[in-house]
């Protein structure tokens, strides 16, 4: 077996979201480890910086996507006259291609044939193993593998500082800090792939009797701060209404010092993974085999096979890996009863 070369300078492109960038820091730690002499630098999108921010052994350069092709400029010039011995281009979209044209590297390593979209293959030279019907992450290690990084368990060494953690906990205030606390995280990017109201609110209701805090958390967007309050109308129980009022950093404090967290298919659950507090991930439209929960993919409640079936006929084993399906109101095929059979296994398992 051909020995991996010294790498002095590795730079890495992943722009977005935010649990993709969240599987991305355990492969870059990773290769921290193997190549503990080379300057790491990562190109990263503008909102996945600020929880990212601070890097160990990291130079994060931010790549503003609202500036178009002046953004694209910005970079070309903080490159010129570089020349990194290799890209890491780890993610397939057309304008992670048009950002990988501007980096200087002697190797750029992209995806295999079978993930390779969007024109990617324009914009490598080499590319990782294949790998069949894997997660996300798994697709980060094969990154990590073709520079010869070995196969690692994943870990997580995320930056917050003791500010970030003395905030979160101000805000959760010494009642939900000696409590067990279930985190319900339950917005997603798109309205379609949230749990119904109602259905979170009667979890919330469950969980306070099993002698659960609840809290909910989330971003400072008008779908996100009007589904907090519809749970909170609809609940029995008292919730602590974080949505909107922490960092990123400050989130992921939130989400450390929780027992547990609900959430669909979005960051927070993800981030919750990076610092070791269980998920129960609510599934329909993605394969959560391709991107639940990492560490707790166990502990996913999913409708998406069955969909999946209804719709093509064929199982995630026959149809392109990523596949997703459609419909508004899949989320509703998940059921309370499932969630809290779910949770009462949780409990039991992890002992909360």
């Amino acid at each position: 077996m051909t020995q991996a070369p010294n790498y002095s300078s590795i730079c890495i492109l992943r722009l977005s979201a935010i649990g993709d960038v969240c599987h991305g820091v355990s492969a870059v730690q990773a290769i921290q480890k193997a190549h503990p002499n080379a300057k790491i630098t990562w190109i990263i999108g503008k909102v996945e910086a600020m929880l990212l921010a601070d890097l160990p052994g990291v130079e994060l350069v931010v790549f503003d996507k609202k500036q178009g092709k002046a953004a694209l400029k910005s970079l070309k010039q903080r490159f010129k006259g570089q020349k990194f011995d290799v890209l890491l281009n780890m993610q397939v979209a057309l304008r992670a291609g048009f950002v990988a044209r501007c980096i200087p590297a002697k190797v750029k390593i992209g995806f295999d044939w079978a993930r390779s979209k969007e024109l990617h293959s324009l914009f490598i030279n080499k590319r990782i193993e294949p790998q069949a019907q894997a997660h996300v992450l798994e697709g980060f290690k094969g990154f990590a593998k073709v520079i010869g990084v070995a196969d690692y368990k994943p870990s997580w060494n995320m930056p917050y500082t003791e500010q970030d953690q003395a905030v979160a906990d101000e805000l959760l205030t010494p009642e939900y800090l000696t409590n067990k606390l279930l985190v319900i995280s339950p917005a997603a990017s798109k309205a379609q792939r949230n749990w119904l109201a109602d259905r979170y609110a009667t979890l919330a209701d469950y969980a306070s009797e099993q002698g659960f805090k609840v809290v909910l958390t989330g971003g400072p967007t008008e779908l996100e701060i009007n589904l907090a309050n519809s749970i909170i109308e609809h609940s029995n129980t008292p919730i602590l209404n974080l949505v909107g009022k922490t960092k990123l950093k400050e989130l992921l404090c939130v989400l450390k010092r929780g027992s547990l967290v609900l959430a669909p298919d979005t960051g927070p659950a993800h981030m919750a993974v990076t610092v070791g507090t269980p998920v129960i991930g609510l599934y329909a439209h993605s394969n959560p085999a391709r991107t639940g929960p990492y560490l707790y993919q166990d502990y996913v409640v999913e409708v998406y096979h069955q969909n999946l079936l209804k719709q093509t006929g064929k199982t995630a084993k026959q149809v392109s890996w990523g596949t997703r399906v459609k419909g508004d109101d899949l989320m509703s095929q998940i059921t309370v009863d499932d969630v809290k059979a779910m949770f009462d296994h949780v409990a039991q398992k992890e002992s909360l």
